[in-house]
């Protein structure tokens, strides 16, 4: 059996000990061939692939990235992407596909299950918002970057008594900021969930000041104020319309020195968060995703996605792993809540 594994999307820590689970268990233990295609979809379109081996796999653990690429390639944006891909898979006599990504890397793989072609998903996104599974890998790294900013970000807050406005990923869903902002005791978390009043931030802002501390406030790039906008980059879009988000920071930055009088600076955190290492968490999880996704491959369960549920990795079909995001829950924000001012 031949089995191809392609990486799509956003690059995350722990990719590569996906494709070393896979590659590992696929030749030792099912005594597969294994292909790696290059740069997301975009290589089962163009037929850009390397056999990956044993040796391949060796010291990729530990390394962030994925070695075999990524992109936002959406070929059923591209003429006759889907007629290329099914020749690709013919011409290599590839059986079956292990797709790693977020939404739109799954939302194709389903779609190209239901056009006859074995895929099975295994979920990826920094932003923890897939909905049919407790985490992805990635998202764990991630916060321990921003937390650990954070702390940094604080000493040198406190030496010049200035606001310092924190801007994290997290384009529809909160979790990065959520999760960073409580482990690193700032003063302000604000998720895109909830639409917030300048007015209120300032005045946890002047809140913080009063006592003789520095305010902290993390920031979401996806968040927007009351009947406000979001904040765009620039106006291009990818193949799968998403927008290029960023500048909330910098904005509500510029609008805390002017209403309180104080010194403010935004960081941007930016793909700082994505590079690196992973976490001994992301590992851990990445490396139990491709391994059961070899499982599922061997069943013929395709069409479904890997999935981590408490502590078991179980199956989830793709229709709904992409069927809606997993968004800050009310309850969860509301305990975050106690802390600002």
């Amino acid at each position: 059996m031949r089995v191809g594994v392609l990486t799509g999307g956003g690059d995350c820590p722990g990719l590569n000990a996906v494709i070393r689970a896979v590659v590992r268990k696929g030749i030792e233990i099912m005594g597969w061939e294994v292909v790696g295609f290059r740069n997301g979809w975009r290589g089962p379109m163009t037929g850009e692939s390397r056999p990956l081996g044993l040796s391949d796999v060796e010291e990729i653990l530990t390394r962030g990235g994925t070695i075999l690429g990524s992109s936002r390639t959406n070929p059923y944006k591209e003429d006759g992407g889907v007629d290329k891909i099914k020749a690709t898979l013919a011409d290599q006599r590839i059986d079956a596909l292990i797709a790693i990504g977020g939404e739109d890397t799954l939302g194709v793989a389903k779609k190209l299950t239901d056009e006859g072609i074995g895929v099975v998903g295994v979920p990826k996104t920094i932003d923890n918002d897939l909905a049919a599974t407790d985490y992805t890998f990635g998202f764990d790294t991630a916060v321990h970057i921003a937390t650990e900013a954070i702390d940094r970000l604080r000493t040198t807050a406190e030496s010049h008594y200035r606001a310092i406005v924190v801007e994290v990923m997290g384009r529809h869903a909160g979790w990065i900021a959520l999760h960073s902002g409580l482990a690193g005791g700032a003063n302000v978390i604000l998720v895109p969930e909830n639409p917030f009043s300048i007015d209120q931030v300032v005045e946890w802002v002047e809140r913080r000041f009063e006592r003789m501390y520095a305010p902290i406030i993390v920031v979401a790039e996806g968040a927007l104020p009351e009947g406000g906008a979001e904040m765009l980059t620039s106006g291009e879009k990818d193949a799968f319309g998403h927008v290029r988000l960023g500048g909330v920071g910098t904005w509500l930055a510029d609008e805390i020195a002017a209403r309180t009088g104080k010194e403010s600076r935004a960081v941007v955190l930016g793909h700082v968060q994505r590079g690196g290492t992973p976490t001994a968490y992301d590992r851990v999880l990445a490396t139990r995703f491709g391994l059961h996704a070899v499982d599922a491959v061997k069943d013929g369960d395709f069409g479904t996605m890997v999935a981590l549920r408490g502590t078991d990795i179980v199956r989830v079909k793709l229709a709904e792993a992409t069927a809606e995001l997993k968004t800050v829950p009310p309850e969860r924000y509301e305990e975050a809540e106690v802390f600002f001012g």
